[in-house]
């Protein structure tokens, strides 16, 4: 008896297939239009958890998952009394997920307006990225040497429009002098942040969100939760320079590092503006070596 004989046999007589013969029956339905359609959804799921990785959403997501896996396992063990209370509860986290996930969800239909979800930021040549990288770099050491405060946020995949029109507009060329004359103290920009795309200064004496973080050190001021605050809710880098220690911070994906030196920074700032072009292989060893 062929497999489609035992494929009929068992189908007329409602027994489950073997799962070899289901598999192979699955795939000889498969068509072309249905390996792309898998194809696309496997690069908006890794783009979504792209989005939230490394963010407070991620752990949310992850506790999401666990429950329906949970109430999918009580329904197959037929435990009935806790599959209705996971499933009532699922229900009602549906429910409340918009309304858990508002800002992510604000951020993930703006980029999909921007028609930017599936594309990188605009990169600069070498040259440029190198000049903008020495311009902001030498800014930060100018600036903490004298302890001025400055708060900088350089734009990456996620657009900041929204931010950019809470401050000034300037559209000028990314230079040291630029920075220093915006954040020079008594200005009317110095407490706002800067807001950078590209090579371009796009808006100064921009309102950024202050993080509700309460395990913050008391020595962080209003500029680093305004930073943090805004790196929760993005994927843009914030620079920080303390106006009483000139201490420089890089807040990112919710997380704040401090004391950082010039070669540290370039580091940050490189892969933004330039980053190297690196194989599929080594995309995956990376990707492994940042999950352990």
């Amino acid at each position: 008896m062929d497999i489609y004989a035992r494929y009929f046999s068992s189908a007329t007589m409602g027994l489950p297939l073997p799962l070899p013969e289901q598999f192979r029956s699955i795939l000889s339905t498969l068509g072309v239009l249905d390996i792309f359609d898998i194809i696309l959804v496997a690069i908006i799921l890794y783009k979504m958890y792209e989005m939230l990785e490394d963010t407070r959403a991620i752990t949310l997501v992850r506790g999401v998952i666990f429950l329906l896996a949970l109430t999918l396992l009580a329904n197959w063990m037929k435990l009935h009394v806790i599959y209705w209370l996971l499933s009532k509860a699922v229900t009602l986290l549906f429910v409340a997920l918009p309304i858990v996930f508002q800002p992510e969800l604000r951020r993930t239909l703006e980029h999909l307006g921007e028609g930017r979800f599936l594309a990188h930021s605009s990169f600069l040549n070498d040259e440029d990225a190198e000049n903008v990288i020495q311009e902001l770099d030498s800014a930060l050491r100018e600036l903490s040497a004298v302890k001025t405060g400055a708060l900088i946020v350089v734009e990456r995949n996620m657009g900041l429009n929204d931010i950019c029109r809470t401050g000034v507009q300037v559209d000028g060329l990314v230079s040291k002098e630029l920075l220093r004359n915006i954040f020079f103290v008594n200005t009317p920009l110095h407490d706002g942040a800067v807001v950078i795309r590209g090579k371009r200064v796009i808006a100064a004496g921009c309102l950024l969100p202050l993080t509700d973080n309460r395990t913050l050190s008391t020595e962080l001021g209003t500029r680093h939760r305004a930073g943090l605050g805004l790196s929760e809710q993005c994927d843009a880098l914030v620079l920080i320079v303390s106006e009483e220690t000139g201490i420089i911070s890089v807040a990112e994906n919710g997380h704040i590092h401090r004391r950082i030196d010039s070669i540290q920074l370039k580091e940050y700032l490189r892969p933004i503006f330039a980053p190297e072009q690196i194989s599929l292989k080594e995309m995956v060893a990376n990707w492994r070596k940042k999950k352990k």
